[in-house]
Formats: C-alpha cells, structure tokens, sequence
C-alpha cells in the first residue's frame, strides 16, 4: 500500500491536501510540529523537520514525500536559515537514508519575486529572482532538490506555488489563484507522473485574468487546473471599489507584489 509522508501537515496547504490525496489503497503519513489525530487511511507523527533522526523515521517505508513544512512568510534570517534551508535539507537527507524515490517541495512564486509582470508569462525555470529571505530559501530548497535527484537518482518536482487560498479577496488573487481543489489535482500529478526526474514548475489555477506563469511545464506532468477565481471577480471588484479601489500599487508590477515592497508580510 503507497504511503505518502506530508511534513507541514498542520499547515493551510497541508490541511487542503489531507482531504484531496486521501484515496483507497493508500496511506497518508501526517507529520507536524502540531500534534495531529490520524484519521481513516492515515498516519499521525510528530516531528521537527530540522530534526533528521526524526524525520528519517517518518521516511520508512514510504514512497513519496510531499515537503510543505517551513515558515510560510518572511521572518528573521536565522529563522529562515534553520526551519526552511535546513529543514528542506534535512527533508531530503532523510529521504535518500530512507530509499524514498520521489519528493515533491513546496516551493514559492516568491523564488523569482522581481520577475516583471510584462504581459508575457514567466517561463517555467526562470532563473532566480527572490524578493526575501523566505524567497531566498525556496530557490536554496529548489538547489538542495537539483543536487539530490541529480546525485543520488531521486526524482524531485519543485512547485512554485502562487496564491493557494480558499477563495481570492483581493484584485491581485484574481490571477494569482491555486484553488484547493487544483492544488489536489496538481500534487497528484506530481505523485503519479512517471519518472519526472527533475522539475520546477509553477502552481496556479486557470484564471480568466491569468497568464502570469507558465503552466506548461506542470501539464507536461499531467495537471489540468479546472477553476477559475473569475466566479469571484464580481464580489472581490465590489469590495475594492466600495474601499476606494485598489490604487496602484508600485510592487504589484512584479510577480512576487508586496513581497517585493519595504515592508513584506511577516510571521
């Protein structure tokens, strides 16, 4: 029976995926730093993913790991350097000490946040652009993914998430969108293409005001991204219209938007 380990489990995107990838025949290793309750066809463990012991335990025996775990903001550089660079190490470390053949990381739209927005879409691979040190740390998880599928074998798949929300509430949200139900679809393409080898493609959804990245690259793994955070537009252009619109914003010109202004969100 697969199994598949998510670290991060605790998290937004985690919580999404608990529900999308649950499938007979197949087992769902949950691991945290928060203490979670294994329900049917799942496996509860709690675990640091800094700590390589722990999670090479939570390695064994399965067949895929899907690495959410991480701060999901910009933070303090030493915050940065330990949970997410080290952490996506220890991720993959304890992987390959464990035989596991594929990892799929959960890496950002932020690791090329100063590509312009100049009507042509992003290209799968663009070169690193980060616009912090949380994006720093996703273009050093996509590096530690290339070092290990390309020496030791493993087939990695590195996805550039954009916005992975419930529903957008924002005019930005409108193009960035990945819904909860193509998130599922995506991370399940990335578990079940054959032999991927190594990847780095983006995460979004099939907007109508979309076109910001390439999608190419995660089609040519099998996903189809069925939504479209249009069924939200009229809602979402009231709101900003009843708050004074949405202005123009300077920072809204690059990919990574108010990551890329003097102030980014913070944990």
């Amino acid at each position: 029976m697969p199994v598949i380990l998510i670290t991060g489990a605790a998290g937004k995107v985690g919580a999404m995926l608990r529900t999308r990838l649950a499938a007979p025949g197949r087992i769902l290793r949950l691991a945290d730093i928060v203490p979670l309750e294994a329900g049917p066809g799942e496996e509860a463990v709690t675990a640091s993913v800094t700590d390589l012991a722990a999670m090479t335990a939570a390695c064994d025996g399965a067949d895929a790991v899907i690495h959410l775990g991480g701060i999901p903001l910009e933070a303090d550089w030493d915050r940065i350097l330990d949970v997410n660079i080290h952490g996506t190490y220890t991720v993959l470390e304890a992987a390959r000490r464990a035989g596991v053949p594929r990892v799929v990381i959960a890496s950002s739209n932020h690791a090329v946040g100063f590509a312009p927005l100049d009507g042509t879409p992003v290209p799968d691979y663009e070169f690193p652009a980060p616009d912090t040190f949380y994006g720093v740390s996703k273009v050093a998880g996509e590096a530690l993914g290339a070092l290990y599928s390309r020496r030791h074998g493993m087939d990695v798949i590195c996805v550039r998430i954009l916005a992975c929300v419930e529903k957008p509430w924002n005019v930005r949200i409108l193009s960035a969108w990945l819904s909860p139900d193509d998130c599922g679809r995506l991370f399940e393409a990335c578990l079940t293409a054959p032999s991927p080898g190594y990847r780095v493609i983006f995460g979004v959804s099939a907007n109508t005001r979309g076109g910001w990245v390439s999608l190419d690259e995660a089609r040519a793994l099998g996903y189809e991204p069925r939504d479209d955070a249009e069924v939200y537009a009229a809602q979402v252009l009231a709101e900003a219209a009843a708050a004074g619109g949405p202005g123009v914003i300077p920072e809204h010109r690059y990919l990574g938007g108010e990551f890329t202004g003097p102030n980014p969100p913070r944990v």
